[in-house]
């Protein structure tokens, strides 16, 4: 008995130390320069939550755990070490899609468990039983159709069809009413067949309601759906938590529900989203089936490297927008290069970040601080949007959406209302794209056929280096 104490006793320390390191490691991704030692908080925080959930003393066999850790680890570690960051977002849709697996198997689990118990699991714990597998079930669908939009095997424009809202509601009003009649007759006692049977069909429908979720979804749209997706995980993760009473699960869960729904909230201003539209998901949906102006008729002037380092390299104020096309190219140590040089020949430059470049938060601000990029040289939009005026040259990256005029000036474009950066101001402005194929939003971008505006086609890593080079002869 005392030793179970002494067991006990040490679970509890690890999870509380493990709590305070995913706090602390949250706060400090909140800046770049101390977002690196609040990940590694949060993996000493991750392996604390470990070591106490291993010294629990209700296991009886360590044998499928270490089977686990070993599957786990053979899936994980590649994930982190071989996908580039340009597949970021699809990377953790898949997360988010095995987390979501896990909760709902246990909350699968823990129903079959209680069923046929005399008595049944409990109000509480069935309405945490409930929530965690619904929540589960439709956040691992959601984020399989999430990843399947980002990576390019399922469309990203949005897919929409009559009665749609009508039977989605109906799909969602039946997975709910199955959940308030399960917390009513199981908590009251077992009901068998009968309760399985209503069990299978709300976990069912909770798997359809993810794919309907997301389906009418366009791809300008996803980086606000996998920040939700992460904030539904986050919520079944802490159900769970109450449900085989896991402190550690409770608190990360709340942890990552909150910061994410948070999240999806910052990004949804940043798109023009409303908090409506975060709530039932149906962001994207009606303005991108809107036709956006085309470009027929409309001509872009292209430059050479050489030209473009004669306008960047006697340029006094550059300022540089990294968009997923240098994200792609891994183009961010030519940038850091480039900036450099302009700096020694008396020129100022600053890095413009829009808060979704790249399809993510911070993705843009990871790539250039792995460049060596001072912090002090990246503002985001609030920040920079009114230097643009004073700006000799604008150079863009790639970023399309987040430097599209049509965001201000065309009541018929899907991104109508989305904040972007003010490119458009500057005196000049040089954009580096592989070829004239439209953004997430599948429209054109207004800002390639500017008088001011030339095109340097080709790979932003290759085409910028010539860049660097033609700069250094100067």
């Amino acid at each position: 008995m005392i030793d179970q104490q002494i067991g006990a006793l040490f679970v509890q320390i690890a999870y509380i130390g493990a709590s305070a390191a995913f706090i602390l490691g949250l706060r400090g991704l909140t800046k770049p320069d101390t977002a690196r030692r609040g990940m590694q908080l949060a993996a000493v925080g991750m392996l604390l939550a470990i070591i106490g959930t291993l010294l629990n003393h209700e296991i009886v066999t360590y044998q499928f755990i270490i089977i686990g850790l070993v599957v786990g680890s053979a899936v994980g570690l590649p994930m982190g070490l071989l996908v580039p960051m340009t597949a970021m977002p699809q990377r953790i849709a898949v997360s988010h899609m095995f987390g979501a697996l896990a909760v709902t198997l246990v909350g699968i689990a823990e129903f079959l468990h209680y069923r046929d118990i005399a008595g049944g699991p409990g109000v509480v714990k069935m309405i945490a039983l409930g929530f965690e597998t619904l929540f589960g079930a439709l956040t691992i669908t959601g984020s399989f159709m999430a990843f399947g939009k980002l990576q390019g095997f399922i469309t990203g424009r949005p897919v929409t069809f009559p009665g749609q809202k009508l039977i989605n509601a109906a799909v969602f009003l039946g997975a709910v009413g199955l959940y308030v009649t399960l917390v009513l007759t199981q908590s009251g006692g077992a009901t068998g067949d009968a309760g399985l049977i209503m069990f299978a069909v709300m976990t069912v429908l909770a798997l359809v309601i993810g794919v309907t979720l997301v389906l009418p979804i366009g791809g300008a749209d996803m980086p606000v759906v996998v920040s939700l997706l992460n904030s539904y995980a986050g919520l079944a993760a802490s159900a769970t938590g109450f449900a085989i009473g896991n402190n550690i699960l409770i608190v990360a869960g709340a942890l990552d529900g909150a910061s994410g729904f948070i999240l999806s909230i910052l990004m949804s201003k940043a798109m023009n989203r409303s908090f409506a539209n975060v709530l039932f998901g149906a962001f994207g949906g009606e303005k991108a089936a809107v036709s956006a102006k085309s470009a027929e008729g409309l001509t872009t002037r292209s430059v050479t490297p050489e030209e473009a380092a004669m306008r960047i390299g006697y340029a006094r104020n550059v300022i540089i927008v990294p968009g997923y096309g240098m994200a792609v190219a891994q183009a961010q140590h030519a940038v850091r290069e480039l900036a450099e040089l302009i700096e020694k020949r008396g020129g100022r430059v600053r890095f413009a970040i829009h808060p979704v470049a790249g399809r993510m938060p911070g993705h843009m601000n990871v790539l250039l601080a792995e460049a060596n990029v001072p912090y002090d040289h990246l503002f985001d939009l609030e920040e920079i949007n009114e230097e643009f005026h004073a700006c000799d040259v604008a150079l863009v990256l790639g970023a399309n959406d987040v430097t599209n005029p049509a965001a201000k000036n065309d009541p018929g474009s899907p991104i109508y209302g989305m904040p972007i950066l003010n490119v458009q101001d500057a005196e000049q402005v040089i954009v580096v794209k592989r070829g004239m194929a439209t953004g997430f939003a599948g429209i054109e971008n207004e800002l390639f056929y500017l008088d001011k505006t030339s095109m340097l086609f080709g790979d932003a890593k290759s085409v910028l280096s010539q860049v660097v080079t033609e700069v250094k002869g100067l």
